[in-house]
């Protein structure tokens, strides 16, 4: 068991931050987490579930007044971002939290970064990753370490939310090349090795993750061997066309959430948003799964 300082979470109702705190409590840490007042049913139950095991809740929300946000991170030394949103809540409230942060007394700050390598795109690349430098610019005079953890694309995304998968027309859909290797890890994985960063003094800067680095060839045969389905795997076209069809849908709709999943997946398959190195050894207590484990379970029966 660890004897380390505390540590706040902020989205700990959401996916991700859930995993977090749970990470946080396996590992003995001191955790407290922001809630929003009214926060109800199945949200609340897992709050609960968490509290049974010793996570505190401090009611609050991030555009909270930064005083108030102060006294609810409290004595937390390490705070932690894994609020999901639009720039209200990625930029304007992490800056916030950031300054509340400042003025509580913390000294380490991790935002909600977590995806592939932001360090290496640019500006019109993928919105949501605007976002996030957009923040780290804004607070960017902090006093506060600042620890950015990366983690690639989530099975569960790739899987489930990016359209990639259609298990019912039994395809596996991809545009580039099927051979650029891919930077993937599970949400629980990427939860616990935030866990190991926040409980580790020496952590500095950015750190990048991945459970597996598989091409899109291989992501599909890890589906094949886990689900024992034949999946024909499917050529959308080339990267540049892929940011063509981007541009046309931008033309089209006023909503940016229509298209970004493809401003992801450009992002990866061009290799621009690739790890050059990962971060992995310095958390061996860490064993992240792999993809084909994480399918064996979370795919639809067939």
């Amino acid at each position: 068991m660890t004897t380390a300082s505390k540590t706040f979470v902020v989205g700990a109702t959401g996916l991700l931050g859930s995993q977090i705190a749970s990470a946080l409590l396996d590992q003995g840490a001191p955790v407290r987490a922001l809630v929003r007042p009214g926060t109800k049913g199945d949200k609340r139950a897992a709050l609960a579930a968490l509290e049974a095991r010793g996570l505190e809740l401090v009611e609050g929300d991030i555009p909270d007044p930064p005083q108030k946000l102060a006294a609810a991170i409290g004595d937390a030394t390490t705070v932690i971002s894994a609020v999901q949103g639009g720039p209200e809540l990625i930029v304007d409230g992490q800056v916030t939290l950031v300054r509340a942060a400042e003025r509580g007394g913390a000294r380490r700050f991790i935002p909600s970064d977590f995806a592939i390598d932001i360090t290496k795109l640019e500006d019109g690349d993928n919105f949501m990753i605007d976002w996030r430098r957009q923040a780290a610019t804004a607070y960017g005079d902090t006093s506060l370490d600042v620890i950015s953890v990366l983690n690639g694309a989530f099975y569960e995304v790739m899987i489930g939310f990016m359209g990639i998968v259609d298990w019912e027309a039994g395809t596996v859909a991809h545009w580039g090349d099927a051979d650029q290797p891919l930077d993937m890890t599970s949400v629980a994985d990427t939860a616990a090795f935030t866990a190991a960063v926040a409980l580790d003094p020496q952590a500095k800067g950015t750190q990048r993750f991945a459970g597996e680095v598989l091409s899109m060839r291989r992501f599909h045969q890890a589906l094949e061997r886990a689900t024992g389905r034949s999946l024909a795997l499917k050529r959308l076209g080339t990267a540049d066309e892929l940011r063509a069809e981007i541009t046309r849908r931008a033309g089209l709709t006023q909503n940016p959430f229509e298209y970004v999943g493809l401003q992801y997946q450009w992002c990866m398959v061009t290799g621009k948003a690739k790890f050059d190195s990962l971060d992995n050894d310095k958390y061996p207590q860490v064993k992240p799964g792999s993809l084909e484990d994480f399918a064996r379970e979370a795919a639809p029966e067939a």
